[in-house]
């Protein structure tokens, strides 16, 4: 490695891993297997004068895969690129990082709100790392720092989507079709890409107050999973969405507490009638992490989701349709216990939703062999009633998983 370091002209970093999964369900949507891949990641870092340069990308051998053609939009095909991005200063206290970058904030552990950066939920579902639920942006961030608070600004010239379920890789419910669909029925959406038009803003205001964070959230885009659909043709839709914020985080007796609140104004249906495009909402979550032993580290968290203009909804859908409750409750513990001096990791980690009546259970034990190699084995397993609530709609999707992983 240190001959290697010697004669590239850059710093390179990464992983081979492989991985692979079945479903411990029959599922007729779906592939048995759930997830047979292997993938090298290379990162190279460079600084140039007062610029840093980025670069990582997945190479992937995707046994499941439809096709190997790259779509860097999907993260589809043999490549997938993670970043591509320079970090420079504009001046003493102002900081500009642009290209394709990892972005994230909020305080919720799996749970976000004032987080409308891409999410990869296929990924978080078939087993891969947890790391892959971030999904990659297109945008040039401006940080500026001051002595009582920072600023950051990201813009996105074209609207990066979620990678989002459309039954390729995961069985879902269909309200259109009133059943559970997969490979039989692939969602096709009616994404914004026009550059510059159809484009993203956000913003965080934060600092610390007296031993608390604080911030201040705004956003200007589209839903980042398909929030509507074209009733003439029934291709899903992307509506325009504002998301307005706060949360506060910080030391709470022998633990770490947290708030989050979000406003989701879904501008082309303010009056929460039109049932082709979702209904706004306001979204809250309040959580709390203690180490309650040794070694052994307890989280939990309370998520409210409430439509706004519920009875409006209901009165415009159509005939047998069924609309969401108008408050969705979602409990979530993860319990993490580390062992054999901190080389094996043993969490859990549930969803609950008392008011869905379901639950998602994530299970998952890493053991670090030496520093160089990792073993990981984990289940998705999704409990529920019915098949039209969050988690019941995935039941047929429960799956086990082990990984191998060199890092460099």
């Amino acid at each position: 490695e240190e001959a290697l370091d010697q004669v590239l002209p850059f710093e390179l970093t990464g992983f081979w891993e492989a991985r692979g999964g079945a479903r411990v369900r029959d599922d007729k949507h779906e592939r048995d297997m759930s997830i047979a891949e292997t993938r090298l990641q290379l990162a190279a870092d460079k600084n140039i004068a007062n610029v840093s340069l980025r670069a990582a990308a997945d190479l992937v051998l995707d046994g499941l895969a439809d096709q190997h053609a790259v779509d860097i939009e999907t993260g589809e095909g043999f490549i997938d690129l993670r970043e591509a991005n320079l970090v420079s200063s504009l001046a003493a206290n102002v900081d500009v990082k642009a290209g394709r970058q990892i972005l994230t904030w909020g305080t919720g552990d799996l749970v976000f709100i004032n987080d409308l950066f891409p999410k990869d939920r296929v990924s978080f579902f078939i087993g891969r790392n947890e790391d892959h639920l971030k999904a990659p942006s297109d945008a040039v961030k401006l940080s500026a720092f001051t002595s009582w608070a920072n600023f950051d600004l990201v813009y996105t010239p074209r609207f990066d989507a979620d990678r989002f379920i459309d039954g390729r890789r995961i069985s879902f419910f269909d309200s259109a079709r009133g059943r559970i669909v997969g490979r039989d029925a692939v969602v096709e959406a009616d994404r914004p890409t026009a550059w510059f038009d159809d484009d993203e803003w956000a913003a965080r205001l934060y600092g610390n107050l007296t031993g608390y964070e604080l911030a201040l959230y705004a956003y200007d885009g589209f839903w980042k999973s398909p929030g509507g659909s074209d009733p003439t043709t029934g291709r899903a839709t992307f509506p325009r969405l504002s998301v307005y914020g706060g949360s506060a985080r910080g030391l709470l007796g022998d633990g770490v507490a947290n708030a989050e609140l979000g406003y989701f104004d879904s501008s082309e249906d303010r009056a929460g009638d039109d049932p082709f495009v979702r209904n706004s909402d306001l979204r809250l979550l309040l959580g709390y992490e203690q180490e309650i032993a040794r070694n052994l580290t307890l989280g939990s968290q309370y998520y409210l989701e409430h439509t706004l203009d519920h009875d409006a909804l209901v009165r415009t859908l159509p005939a047998g349709a069924s609309a969401q409750d108008e408050n969705r409750h979602v409990l979530t513990g993860r319990l993490t216990w580390l062992t054999r001096q901190q080389t094996l990791e043993w969490s859990l980690f549930v969803f609950y939703s008392p008011s869905d009546r379901d639950a998602y259970l994530r299970p998952r034990a890493t053991y670090d062999v030496t520093d160089e190699w990792t073993v990981e084995f984990g289940g998705n397993f999704f409990l529920g009633t019915s098949d039209n609530t969050f988690f019941g709609q995935f039941r047929d999707n429960d799956n086990i998983y082990g990984s191998l992983r060199y890092g460099f």
